[in-house]
């Protein structure tokens, strides 16, 4: 893929974005593939895993287990069902799985059907377990690369509608899983079982591209783009148990300040309600 084709679709930064953990390894680099790991397995929601995992990560850190079984337990793990099993349908449930997890889209619907029948017949852990201990799993990331987008470039086996397909679940580095156009509803269901192919649409088209669905930020802004948002946040922490009384706060901000913006606000451990336009 030319650069600026890479570009026009918002994904210069994810062609060949691997994170390996390889022998004596630095606290730096761990750390790298503990941020890594989190923005892969539960996109934007990452921000909030780190201090959800500190027991996974002290196995990782002693040698107990390798970056393999670390992401099998971020999978296998109360969060994740809470950000994408309880919220979504059992089919949007089966895309994200193999976002996260393969770094790819479903191809075809015997791959969907294959995943409805294992679910349904040994439950959720065997449904986790048929990405991370697959012979594909194994040929792209081994035991120690954390998964990352595949999708986007030729891969071993991989059908040509695959990459169309990947810009249907993959929206932007900034864009929540669960804040995209289509809500809790499969992004591919009609496209599979009709066996064609997805249009893809670049970041910028106002028609149901990249920046479709509110709240949602793009990775890579048009330059001189002057349009302004305003964001709604939540001031306060959400990780207690005790009653705190939390102010609504309104932040206009210009398009190129929006994703510094977002991680502000989630540093001081507010929420953001809403993202507008600014009239």
């Amino acid at each position: 893929m030319t650069t600026s084709v890479a570009e026009r679709f918002g994904i210069r930064d994810e062609i060949g974005n691997k994170v390996e953990l390889r022998s004596n390894w630095s606290e730096d680099e761990l750390q790298l593939i503990f941020r890594a790991a989190y923005e892969q397995v539960f996109g934007r929601q990452g921000v909030y895993a780190s201090q959800r995992f500190t027991s996974a990560e002290a196995l990782l850190r002693n040698g107990k287990i390798s970056v393999k079984q670390f992401v099998e337990l971020l999978a296998k793990s109360e969060f994740y069902k809470e950000c994408f099993f309880y919220k979504n349908s059992q089919v949007r449930f089966i895309e994200l799985n193999y976002k996260h997890l393969l770094g790819r889209a479903p191809y075809d619907q015997s791959e969907i059907a294959f995943h409805v029948d294992l679910y349904a017949s040994r439950g959720y852990d065997a449904e986790i377990e048929s990405y991370i201990y697959s012979s594909e799993y194994d040929n792209a990331f081994g035991n120690f690369i954390v998964p990352y987008f595949r999708g986007f470039q030729s891969i071993p086996g991989m059908k040509t509608v695959g990459y169309n397909r990947i810009f249907e679940l993959y929206r932007g580095r900034g864009n929540s899983d669960n804040a995209q156009f289509g809500s809790k509803g499969s992004r591919l269901r009609s496209r599979i079982s009709m066996n064609m192919p997805n249009m893809i649409v670049p970041p910028s088209s106002p028609a149901g591209g990249f920046t479709s669905a509110a709240p949602t930020l793009v990775s890579s802004p048009a330059l001189g783009d002057s349009r302004m948002f305003v964001v709604e946040a939540i001031a306060g922490t959400f990780n207690t148990k005790v009653a705190v009384r939390r102010s609504r706060q309104i932040y206009t901000v210009p398009y190129e300040r929006l994703s510094a913006t977002y991680q502000e606000i989630h540093k001081r451990g507010g929420k953001i309600v809403k993202i507008t336009p600014a009239s």
